[in-house]
């Protein structure tokens, strides 16, 4: 699925105000911001600035599915929900302050849409299978394997141990399993995810421990 663009001027060029927006406060916001940040292409989108918004899209696109698809684990709903987040970005601009990162406003309404996705499909999934090592479309590879070409016993081994981590990955408790998801696959700090679940940092932190603490634990036949 193509990711969404819409007509506008250039990147940089001056954006038309929108109504419910207030031009002063959004500059004041943005001088203290890199012009090229995110956040400050973000405030420029809420003053009218389509060609921005294509920018974030496209930036964030792939990247997006690819979280989306071990959220939920399939790439058809994952490129659905990748729409909808963007779309959800497009509609809420005008609200946007720049308060958090960009990335941390982005993912927040991406893993409100992924929770309720699951939630609302649950009883129609007797089983997920989630391939949370599944290979980059682009680039082949996988984040935990190398490029050599493994023996028989190694493939039979890392697919052993590539199944049970989705099994168990899965199977933890909902806020742990999005913060192991954001933490590992999507390289997001303490600090962003928190952001993302409205924890602190050291809740976070707690968090992520006792999630790796449990995968350690039923993972350790494969260590």
């Amino acid at each position: 699925m193509a990711t969404m663009v819409l007509n506008g001027p250039a990147l940089g060029a001056e954006p038309k105000h929108r109504p419910g927006v207030n031009p002063e406060a959004v500059a004041g916001v943005r001088a203290d911001l890199d012009p090229a940040s995110d956040a400050a292409i973000m405030l420029r989108v809420a003053e009218g600035d389509e060609a921005g918004f294509n920018y974030l899209a496209q930036k964030y696109h792939r990247p997006m599915i690819n979280f989306l698809y071990r959220m939920v684990g399939n790439h058809a709903i994952a490129e659905e929900l990748a729409q909808e987040v963007f779309l959800r970005v497009y509609r809420a601009r005008s609200s946007y302050r720049a308060e958090a990162r960009f990335t941390t406003w982005l993912y927040r309404i991406a893993t409100n849409l992924a929770v309720n996705h699951a939630r609302d499909t649950k009883h129609e999934r007797t089983a997920q299978t989630v391939y949370l090592d599944a290979a980059d479309e682009e680039t082949g590879t996988t984040p935990d394997l190398a490029d050599d070409d493994p023996s028989a016993e190694e493939r039979m081994l890392r697919d052993e141990r590539m199944a049970a981590i989705r099994l168990h990955v899965m199977a933890l408790p909902e806020r742990q399993r999005m913060a192991v998801l954001m933490h590992k696959y999507q390289g997001m700090d303490y600090r962003q995810i928190g952001d993302v679940l409205k924890l602190s940092e050291s809740a976070t932190k707690s968090l992520l421990f006792r999630a790796y603490q449990t995968l350690r634990e039923k993972l350790k036949d494969f260590v």
